[in-house]
C-alpha cells in the first residue's frame, strides 16, 4: 500500500509533536511512559518552598513539587508529584523542611504505617512545617536580642546619669579626692615600710617572745594534762558532800537541833549562861580585890576581914 504525500505528512507532524511534548515533559522531571501520583497538602506559610523542589521519602527523592497556589481562603495548596511503589497511606504527613543552609525548601513524606487505607491520586494528605536552623536561631537570638537592646538602653541611660552627675564642681572634687587617696596611699606604703623596719630590727626579740609563748602554751598543756589526769569528779562530789553536810548542820541549827541550836533558838538557856558569865566575872573581880578572902595565909594569927560583896558593874 503505498502512502500518499499528505499523509506522509501529516504523520510527520503528530510524530513531532509527540517528540516535542515527550521531551517538554521530559525536560520538566515527568515522564510519560511512568505512572505518577499527585498529592495536595495545604499550608499557612510554605516558609519559601518553590515549584520543582524535591520530594524525598526518609531521605530519598521520590518526585517533585509540581505546582503552588492559593485558593480563596487565601491558603497555600502544594501539588506533590511522585512516583514510588512505597505504600503512602492517606494520613501520611507532607511536612516542609531545610535540608541545609543552601540546598532550600523541600517536601518531605512523613509515612503513617499504622493507618492501612492508601491514598489516592489526587488525595490531600495532612501537612506540616518544620523550621529550619536558621529559623530556629533567629528564634532563639529574638529574646537575646531584646535583652541585649534592654542592657545597651540601661547603659545609655547610666551613662547619661554618669555624665550629668560629673559637672564641674564634681569633678573637681573627685580630682582631690583622688589626689587624697593617692597621698593616703603614699603614707600607707611609709608606714608599712617602717613597719617592716621594726619588724626586722626586733626580729629577735619576737623569736624570744614567740619561744616563751610556746613554752606557756606547753605549761599550760602539761596543767591541762594534770588536771585531767586528777579525779576531779570525785573531788567534786567530795565537795558536794561537804556542803551537803553543812548545809544540814545549818538547818538543824536554824531548827534549834543540838547544843548550838539551843544556845542559839533557847532564850531561857541563852539567859542562864549570861547570869552565869556575870557571876563568874564578879568572882574573879572579887578575888581580884581580896584575894586574902580565899587564900588566907595567917603567921601570927591575924583575923580575917569582913567580907564585903564587889560592886556590881551595870
Amino acid at each position: 500500500m503505498k502512502l500518499s504525500r499528505e499523509i506522509k505528512t501529516a504523520l510527520l507532524v503528530i510524530t513531532s509533536i509527540l517528540i516535542f511534548v515527550w521531551g517538554y515533559s521530559f525536560l520538566k522531571g515527568k515522564d510519560l511512559f511512568s505512572s505518577y501520583k499527585n498529592y495536595y497538602a495545604i499550608y499557612d506559610n510554605v516558609e519559601g518552598l518553590s515549584a520543582s523542589a524535591p520530594v524525598t521519602l526518609n531521605g530519598l527523592g521520590v518526585g517533585k513539587v509540581n505546582g503552588i497556589t492559593i485558593n480563596q481562603q487565601g491558603k497555600l495548596v502544594v501539588e506533590v508529584q511522585i512516583k514510588t511503589d512505597f505504600p503512602i497511606s492517606k494520613s501520611s504527613l507532607l511536612q516542609v523542611y531545610e535540608p541545609g543552609f543552601i540546598g532550600g525548601k523541600q517536601v518531605a513524606i512523613i509515612p503513617n504505617l499504622e493507618d492501612n487505607v492508601i491514598a489516592k491520586d489526587g488525595d490531600t494528605l495532612r501537612s506540616a512545617v518544620r523550621l529550619g536552623m536558621i529559623a530556629k536561631a533567629g528564634g532563639q537570638l529574638a529574646p537575646i536580642q531584646t535583652k541585649v537592646e534592654h542592657t545597651l538602653t540601661s547603659a545609655d541611660s547610666l551613662l547619661t546619669n554618669f555624665n550629668t552627675l560629673l559637672n564641674t564642681e564634681n569633678k573637681e572634687n573627685l580630682s582631690v579626692a583622688i589626689a587624697e587617696l593617692a597621698q593616703t596611699m603614699k603614707t600607707l606604703n611609709s608606714a608599712s615600710k617602717t613597719l617592716d623596719k621594726m619588724l626586722a630590727t626586733n626580729q629577735q626579740n619576737i623569736d624570744q617572745m614567740m619561744s616563751s609563748l610556746n613554752e606557756t602554751s606547753a605549761n599550760f598543756a602539761e596543767i591541762s594534762s594534770s588536771l585531767t589526769e586528777a579525779d576531779l569528779g570525785k573531788v567534786v562530789k567530795d565537795l558536794e558532800s561537804t556542803l551537803a553536810n553543812v548545809n544540814k548542820m545549818m538547818t538543824d541549827i536554824e531548827s534549834g537541833k543540838g547544843t548550838l541550836g539551843k544556845l542559839m533558838k533557847d532564850e531561857a538557856m541563852y539567859n542562864n549562861l549570861s547570869a552565869a558569865s556575870k557571876e563568874l566575872e564578879l568572882l574573879l573581880q572579887d578575888v581580884r580585890l581580896n584575894p586574902t578572902r580565899y587564900i588566907n595565909i595567917s603567921v601570927f594569927g591575924k583575923k580575917n576581914k569582913p567580907y564585903v560583896a564587889p560592886e556590881q558593874n551595870e
